[in-house]
């Protein structure tokens, strides 16, 4: 897990945040604020929102219009599966669930479509935890 999380925060460019907030005491907030001061372009994807981070926002993954190498989940364990069909129609590279987000059944549905998944853990502290080093 670790090899693959050391490859997904180095090799990711465009992140789509599924469940995007708009209230900066959210994780789904914060944490891609602050993946986006690490360089990475945020696509926040939430039919509530017009925009968040001073980017446009979409209502989901099949209406936005470039290419999404990673999919960072902040929804409930059971309302991932559609949003991974999603990210496999669209072509992305890997689903992140955030912490305590776990779902099995769609893991093994992103794997057996050739997509790296990570479940359970913060992208952000990911991130921090390898930029300390």
């Amino acid at each position: 897990m670790d090899a693959t999380i050391k490859r997904l925060l180095g090799q990711t460019r465009t992140i789509a945040v599924v469940g995007m907030s708009s209230r900066p005491t959210r994780a789904g907030y914060y944490v891609p604020a602050y993946l986006q001061t690490a360089g990475y372009r945020i696509i926040p994807v939430n039919p509530a929102l017009d925009s968040a981070l001073g980017e446009k926002a979409y209502p989901d993954l099949a209406a936005v219009p470039e290419p999404i190498d990673l999919v960072l989940l902040f929804r409930r364990p059971e309302d991932v599966p559609p949003h991974v069909a999603e990210a496999i129609a669209v072509g992305a590279k890997a689903i992140w669930m955030q912490s305590g987000i776990v779902n099995e059944e769609a893991a093994a549905t992103a794997r057996a479509a050739g997509l790296d998944v990570v479940m359970d853990r913060c992208m952000m502290v990911e991130h921090r935890r390898r930029s300390a080093r």
